[in-house]
């Protein structure tokens, strides 16, 4: 029997390890939930010791006590990008800043694409700085506490703060760099120095590998804290969206991956980036490789915010959002309800519900939020292809694709269809094949993707799908003033 592999991702709301073969059979899969702190409105947090840590501590033991035979390799992802600053002895200073969906440097946006030229730092960074990158989050500290920016000395990620505590080393994947806008440079693939210098003064940046690159080996401190055998290879890892991407085979040219979450990513793999403001432009997983990425602040929350108000299981939501019909009779929803990120990029931006009648029920109001991502989805994809790449292959992947209804009105509402594994794992089971990689105990091109259904859009549908596309399109533009004014009201009761 071959060795095992190892990979453990930290998400929003729960993390998740697993052990894999060579082969990419499934071995063992450990979970662990968790809670995000919103402290105040716009701002999203973790704390990296009783959250990062604490949660791969417990799953590297449930892990080990699985195993049958040794570990040869471990892979770790993580939410991102974020933000973790730390003093000269790699300690935490306060809880990580979260990506995207915190919102709250978008004074510092504006003040540094002010400074350096929004078309500067877009054919730089081949994005243009939004609640998604790192720039503005540093000069937030800065600005916001300097107290803690005093001793800040270096940051980490999810992903590099585990490798850090496994193996001493202080590395950032490329990818993770590439969303740490405006301080990477995507034409050289290293740090944009003259800028990180001007934002953040005397902050150490770390070394930076590819993800499936190792950085290491587990230290004897550390197989003393996690009972893991010192000396196992720890790649570098990644964001977790790009680790699921690779865990599903989504890396060739318009490969292009839906996770379905707490909130929707979309991930093209593409031969080349034409900059484009209305997405992300960032460096790949393996070297050299690139993606345009897209990022809803909502999708799955929102049905949880339904179940939440009704008080009832999702499973009884689902059925009765499958016997309404496609539209949910004249019903239209903006899923901005934390705001939205790709393509409008408003953190003032909030949720509506258009056409309300007596005669709709909650499954109408369900399926109402399901269609809203899809709408979300069309507008996303539509970017895509206006940015140079149309998507020519759709793989769905994540919790929501689990009884079938919300990726069918993916399809119906776009058009396409969808590829879902038959292995849908997560992150982790990307991180494993990345370990596999790394170990040089697989081949680079090694695809553990195993083929599962296909959802393709109903025709029948299309058409009210298209006049409502009309509709939810409209109502943006239609409402944004207004609901920028609710945005600052609400801030000032918070």
């Amino acid at each position: 029997m071959s060795d095992l592999l190892l990979g453990l991702d930290i998400g929003t709301s729960s993390s998740k390890g697993v052990l894999a073969t060579v082969d990419g059979q499934l071995v063992a899969v450990a979970e662990r939930p968790h809670a995000l702190s919103l402290p105040r409105p716009g701002w999203a947090e973790h704390d990296a010791e009783t959250v990062w840590w604490a949660d791969a501590l417990e799953i590297f033991r449930e892990l080990l006590e699985a195993a049958d035979r040794p570990i040869a390799a471990i892979g770790m992802s993580g939410i991102g990008p974020c933000l973790l600053p730390v003093d000269q002895d790699d300690r935490p200073l306060r809880p990580a800043i979260l990506y995207g969906i915190d919102t709250r440097a978008t004074t510092e946006i504006d003040e540094l694409t002010a400074r350096y030229g929004a078309d500067r730092i877009l054919e730089r960074c081949a994005s243009s700085l939004t609640s998604q990158a790192i720039g503005p989050k540093l000069l937030w500290l800065r600005h916001h506490e300097p107290e803690v920016w005093s001793r800040t000395r270096r940051f980490f990620m999810a992903s590099s703060y585990l490798v850090s505590r496994l193996t001493g080393a202080y590395v950032l994947d490329r990818h993770s760099a590439s969303q740490c806008d405006p301080l990477y440079d995507m034409a050289t693939d290293e740090w944009a120095a003259d800028w990180a210098a001007e934002i953040a003064p005397d902050l150490e940046l770390p070394r930076l590998l590819w993800p499936i690159e190792c950085a290491g080996t587990v230290s004897s401190e550390a197989a003393g804290l996690t009972g893991l055998p010192a000396g196992i290879p720890v790649v570098t890892g990644t964001i977790d969206a790009w680790a699921e991407a690779m865990s599903v085979g989504v890396r060739h040219a318009g490969d292009t991956m839906l996770m379905y979450g707490t909130t929707m990513f979309i991930i093209e793999a593409v031969d080349r980036i034409v900059p484009d403001r209305t997405i992300w432009g960032t460096a790949g997983v393996e070297p050299g490789s690139r993606t345009l990425a897209a990022g809803m602040a909502t999708s799955g929350a929102l049905t949880a915010w339904v179940r939440d108000l009704s008080g009832v299981a999702f499973e009884r939501l689902i059925a009765e959002a499958g016997a309404v019909p496609a539209g949910s009779d004249g019903l239209v929803a903006l899923p901005y309800f934390a705001g939205e990120r790709t393509p409008i990029f408003d953190a003032d931006a909030r949720g509506l519900i258009l056409g309300l009648t007596l005669s709709h029920s909650r499954g109408h109001l369900y399926r109402a939020m399901l269609e809203a991502t899809a709408y979300g989805v069309r507008h996303i994809l539509t970017a895509f292809a206006e940015a140079g790449s149309p998507p020519s292959r759709l793989v769905a992947v994540g919790g929501g694709t689990k009884g079938g209804l919300w990726t069918q009105i993916v399809s119906n509402v776009t058009g396409l269809g969808q590829d879902v594994p038959a292995v849908t794992v997560g992150a982790a089971y990307g991180d494993a094949l990345m370990a596999a990689i790394g170990a040089d105990l697989v081949t680079p091109d090694t695809d553990w993707t195993r083929s599962g259904d296909v959802v393709e859009p109903n025709p029948a549908a299309r058409a009210t799908y298209d006049d409502l596309y009309d509709v939810y399109r409209s109502l943006y533009p239609a409402t944004r003033a207004q609901a920028h004014i609710l945005a600052e009201m609400q801030r000032r009761q918070a």
